[in-house]
């Protein structure tokens, strides 16, 4: 007849001296083993039980190291475990091996910022999105809370990094809370931090002002486009290469970025298109830009140079044009205060006030995003042929020498 359970006592499994099983009962045995060229013997707790219909067994610990109470406290809960219908033996596993893989996860909000960067970083669009994230943080962030416990990290750690900044540095202070969430989100994701993420924007919204009413944003200044004309004029009569790239920005409209890194491979000569991939567009979609005579004429006058892919080649081996040699450019010509990228709105007030082109073909020349979601879900087209020739009408209008009187401002007197 089985025994029952709690059959043994604490002087009993002191006591006992020879070789065997002893049962305590409910799959709880006390073990004694003979030591190997010794008199002595080892003592160890095993829980025994059936589970999918095999005898199992799973030791639970050397009676130096587990007590008697102990052991029928983990037996019980080995019992509880099979009449669940889970393996104790697996559910051990498991659990050291979450151990063994927590301990080599990261924990300070550091460790996981640089862990998301080096993860993530490769499919980022360029090199300079990859060092804006680890600037800013080291600017900002890891000097407050960097080497804080991820679980550590509360919402007034994150607003002690966004307050001094969030009026001030708008856009800064905007990434940057966004990249506390995504990090904190990376540790929750991981089993790491526990509880709610204090960098979301759900909660930080009542603690921080409102950043449109307490800062407006401050446009690239822009020439006026009654004076595009005259500009584009000026800049003919120069040689230098960066003359020719801000015509080239000036006639597609483009983004500073865009236009300085483009490729041979990207120029369709015979269809007249330039094709900007994805990746280095701001909004991360292709973009279609149809090429005019004026813009054609100065690729068509650029040098192409071994080893070097792109259109406008900089000083530097395989490298494209400075960024800032346009807005240096503009600086000797004496429109300092205007800036490359002010362009585009310059394109976009003409379009706006001088032409007959739908608001919408003026919006996908710049490649804006349509910020009506409904709207954008049907209207998937990028109007091609009719932004061909709105551009040809923006040429146009740049090419055209100014007159004075009627409805064109003369171009103020610069510094040639």
């Amino acid at each position: 007849m089985a025994r029952k359970s709690n059959a043994l006592t604490a002087r009993e499994v002191t006591a006992i001296k020879v070789p065997g099983r002893y049962a305590d009962g409910a799959g709880l045995y006390l073990q004694v083993s003979p030591k190997v060229k010794s008199d002595s013997v080892t003592k160890s707790w095993l829980f025994r039980f059936t589970f999918n219909g095999k005898p199992k067994q799973m030791g639970l610990g050397s009676l130096n190291t587990v007590s008697l109470a102990e052991a029928r406290g983990t037996a019980l809960e080995c019992r509880k475990l099979v009449q669940a219908g889970i393996d104790p033996i697996t559910k051990r596993q498991e659990a050291r091996a979450a151990k063994k893989t927590a301990a080599l996860l990261p924990e300070t909000f550091k460790d996981f910022a640089e862990e998301y960067i080096r993860l993530n970083g490769d499919g980022w669009k360029n090199d300079k999105h990859r060092a804006q994230w680890g600037n800013t943080l080291s600017q900002y962030v890891y000097p407050v809370f960097g080497g804080l416990h991820v679980n550590d990290v509360t919402k007034a750690h994150v607003l002690q990094v966004l307050e001094p900044i969030w009026t001030e540095k708008t856009e800064t202070a905007r990434r940057i809370r966004g990249r506390i969430e995504t990090v904190l989100d990376m540790s929750i994701a991981a089993d790491v931090r526990t509880g709610d993420n204090p960098a979301r924007l759900s909660v930080l919204k009542f603690l921080l002002p409102n950043q449109a009413k307490a800062r407006k944003v401050k446009h690239h200044p822009a020439l006026p486009y009654a004076e595009v004309g005259a500009f584009v004029q000026k800049l003919r009569q120069r040689n230098e290469l960066s003359a020719k790239v801000l015509e080239f920005l000036i006639l597609t409209a483009g983004r500073t970025g865009e236009v300085i890194e483009a490729k041979w491979a990207e120029i369709d000569r015979d269809n007249a298109l330039w094709i900007v991939p994805d990746e280095r567009m701001k909004a991360g979609r292709e973009h279609r830009v149809p090429l005019t005579h004026a813009a054609l004429t100065i690729i068509d006058a650029m040098p192409v140079i071994d080893g070097n892919p792109y259109l406008f080649p900089g000083h530097r081996k395989q490298r494209p044009l400075s960024n800032m040699a346009m807005l240096q450019l503009m600086r000797r010509m004496g429109f300092g205060e205007y800036t490359a990228h002010g362009f585009r709105s310059t394109f976009r007030q003409w379009a706006a006030e001088q032409s007959l082109f739908p608001r919408e073909v003026a919006e996908a020349a710049l490649a804006h995003g349509n910020p009506d979601k409904v709207e954008a879900a049907y209207q998937r087209g990028d109007f091609f042929e009719k932004r061909r020739k709105l551009m040809e009408a923006w040429s146009a209008y740049c090419g055209a020498v100014p007159k004075s009187g009627g409805n064109v401002a003369p171009i103020r007197k610069r510094a040639g």
